[in-house]
């Protein structure tokens, strides 16, 4: 995996033909929106950043940010179980549900939700992962860092591309694309890309996978530069996805066992357009974007092989995002920049919660009857619906700033960031059902009266919120290729509505109803409030043996205030908090080596570690203070060696050996740090044949079928853990024509 080198430069390739290896320059896309938002001379970084080039990309079979995970120090996407959401944890802060911790930008376009994070991508020129608070260029939820990927430009390679792969349990990837510069100046990329696979674990209920899937994604890219310093870049995408359901595990038996047939099915749409004007004195950049989501998901929240109840969600979402800023260029002893940001969502989503026979007998009859033993109840229906509607509409702006000065050896910068965001929520929950209270005599069973329920909760609620988000970073070149640095920024998340916690809510009021219930200020327990940081780094990297040996080290110290969790509520319920912790610190350090003792032999390492604690958290029934963070792992280990065997033959060119591993853990999966994955590590290899316009790529991952768990449910004070993949291995064929 390459790591961040200093400097960046734009890419001039444009042979469709495949190199074994590649120069030891790392190339970042001029029209790269990281690049553009950068005061930084030749786009060199004062921070942590990792950059993965195509060859990287291509050869270590990288195709989303799953795959990115643990190769990048300190940086983990769990493997969730399915694309319906996307948990990313950097430094010990992160985000399992609603608003993300790290941004992420494909070709220029800000995915706005984190639900829409989980997807392949065909043809990747480069990868960049910038850790530590980009809040005052990017903006909200980007506390954690900024993922960055860019696809092929058509203007700077031409050719088809095409990719099959095939693996064990049917796993099955195949996907085309065509770049064509259709004149000197106009280029067009389209390409299609297909997945399949059986899955990997089985439901002992029925004996059937639950975790196959099947997705399919198009892409469009057309790049037009219509004078000398214009460029105008369109890129689109769409997606469908259909997955089965969850791996989970019941901690308690080991096995995957439930009964209620589950599914996730996506369509997406992304566009966006990017217009450049290079004039003499500065540079000119807006972003305009359309995106769009359409989910529709049934899953058996109990995750046991018995009635208790099922969970069917719908949800559309529309957003336009607009960003326009104007930078002074490159090279320059003294540097701007400035830009306005805009962004408008708006959501309608349907989550019914179906309770089942037995979910009725345990969850609220029995409730009553240890109540009211001689009065007993009985649910005239054995199935019934909490329903629930919402609509969450929101939008934000911000302005933005940054300027950096050159003082001889030192370069000083500075940004500021001002930020509104206006969430609102209109809910509509109900509930239409009854039963029927017994009295117990001699005789048995006698009738005693008939209860209707009829629930019908509507409203609406709306938070604003501002945010000043300032940034300092002194950084000192030395005399060799290198810089050492230190900056203080503050980070910054958003708050706003978690519409999960609905269904618990309904059962509460279900239950007050029949007066054994509590009662909920749904303000309160569904409103939450931002999450903000102030971040300290220092850092360095270096450049030796003309970039034959790079490394970087940094240390970081985070102070947070309200950190966002994901709690789950005590008692026989559904629903799942947005919790603020009053205090949290997190402490670590990361170090990166990439060597190329030749130029077919490449070595690279790195290492994360982050000590994440509660300072203060006290829910009002237990002290979490002392405890770690669940959901982080404290270790993230990389190390890879790929040598390639240089053969003198026209249909062969070289032949690769690679090895690489994967360390993650010690990671607690809950507040009160009572369950956790040990650190475990994982094993990869591969065996690579070249030639001028083909690849075929012979791998393993996880090797030696190393046991872990990789995420964490709880359902009705029932645990659950999410298993990790076992050994995977197959071939992959990549044609360049």
């Amino acid at each position: 995996m390459a790591m961040a080198c200093i400097p960046f430069y734009a890419s001039t390739a444009n042979s469709p033909a495949t190199t074994e290896y590649s120069d030891s320059t790392l190339y970042l896309s001029e029209i790269s929106i990281t690049a553009v938002k950068s005061v930084a001379p030749d786009g060199e970084v004062p921070g942590s950043a990792t950059f993965l080039p195509r060859h990287e990309v291509e050869r270590n079979n990288i195709v989303n940010t799953k795959d990115v995970s643990i190769t990048v120090p300190n940086f983990y996407v769990p493997d969730y179980g399915s694309r319906i959401t996307s948990s990313i944890y950097v430094r010990g802060i992160g985000a399992r549900i609603d608003q993300p911790v790290i941004g992420f930008n494909i070709d220029n376009i800000p995915v706005l939700n984190k639900d829409n994070y989980d997807f392949d991508l065909l043809d990747i020129e480069s990868i960049e992962v910038l850790r530590g608070p980009q809040s005052t260029l990017h903006g909200r939820n980007t506390m954690g860092g900024l993922v960055s990927i860019n696809t092929l430009s058509p203007l700077s390679y031409q050719g088809t591309r095409i990719i099959a792969e095939y693996g064990n349990e049917n796993s099955i990837k195949t996907g085309v694309s065509q770049y064509s510069a259709l004149t000197d100046n106009f280029g067009i990329g389209a390409g299609i890309y297909y997945t399949h696979t059986d899955g990997f674990f089985t439901n002992a209920y029925d004996g059937e996978k639950c975790d196959k899937e099947n997705a399919v994604r198009a892409s469009l890219k057309l790049e037009w530069i219509p004078k000398e310093g214009l460029t105008v870049l369109n890129a689109a995408s769409m997606s469908v996805v259909r997955q089965g359901g969850y791996a989970y595990e019941f901690v308690s038996t080991g096995e995957i066992n439930y009964n209620d047939t589950c599914f996730y099915r996506r369509n997406s749409f992304l566009d966006g357009l990017t217009v450049k004007w290079q004039h003499e004195k500065f540079l000119l950049t807006g972003v305009a974007s359309y995106q769009y989501i359409d989910d529709n998901m049934t899953l058996d929240q109990d995750f046991l092989p018995l009635p208790y109840f099922t969970l069917t969600q719908k949800k559309k979402e529309h957003a336009v995002t607009g960003d326009l800023l104007i930078k002074s260029n490159e090279n320059q002893k003294f540097r701007w920049l400035g830009g306005v940001f805009g962004f408008y969502r708006h959501s309608d989503a349907q989550a019914p919660v179906t309770f089942k026979d037995y979910g009725i007998e345990q969850l609220i009859e029995s409730h009553w009857n240890s109540f009211s033993p001689e009065y007993p109840i009985i649910w005239d229906e054995r199935t019934f619906p909490l329903d629930s509607k919402f609509k969450n509409p929101g939008f934000g702006t911000a302005a933005y700033g940054e300027v950096a000065a050159d003082l001889g050896k030192f370069t000083l910068t500075a940004g500021l960031r001002f930020d509104y965001e206006r969430s609102s929520l209109s809910y509509d929950n109900n509930c239409n059902t009854s039963y029927t209270i017994y009295h117990v005599t001699n005789n048995g069973l006698e009738t005693f009266k008939n209860m209707p329920i009829d629930i019908n909760m509507t409203g609406k609620l709306h938070r604003d919120f501002k945010q000043l988000l300032p940034k300092i970073t002194a950084t000192y070149h030395l005399p060799i290729d290198g810089i050492v640095y230190a900056s203080v920024s503050k980070g910054y998340k958003a708050g706003g509505f978690n519409t999960q916690m609905f269904s618990d809510v309904l059962q509460q009021e279900l239950m007050s109803k029949m007066g054994i219930g509590a009662k909920y200020d749904i303000n309160d327990i569904v409103g939450y409030r931002p999450e903000k940081s102030w971040n300290y780094e220092i850092g360095g990297k270096l450049t030796l043996l003309d970039g034959k040996l790079t490394a970087e080290a940094a240390a970081f110290y985070i102070d947070c205030r309200d950190q966002q969790l994901t709690v789950f509520p005590d008692g026989t319920t559904t629903g799942r908090i947005m919790a603020n912790a009053g205090k949290t610190r997190s402490a670590g350090f990361e170090l990166s080596v990439s060597a190329s003792t030749a130029k077919r032999l490449q070595l690279k390492a790195s290492y994360g570690y982050t000590n994440a604690k509660f300072v203060e958290f006290d829910n009002g029934k237990e002290n979490y203070s002392g405890k770690f963070i669940p959901y982080a792992p404290q270790n993230t280990i990389f190390a890879a060696a790929n040598y390639a065997f240089r053969i003198n033959n026209d249909f062969l060119r070289y032949i690769s050996v690679g090895a690489d591993i994967k360390g993650t853990g010690k990671i607690y999966w809950n507040e009160s740090n009572s369950l956790h994955q040990d650190l475990y590590v994982l094993l990869n290899g591969s065996v690579r044949f070249s030639g001028e316009k083909y690849s075929l790529n012979l791998w393993i991952k996880n090797a030696t079928s190393v046991q872990y768990s990789t995420f964490y449910f709880v359902s009705i004070e029932h645990e659950f853990l999410q298993r990790g993949k076992p050994a995977q291995f197959g071939a992959t064929l990549r044609i360049n024509i």
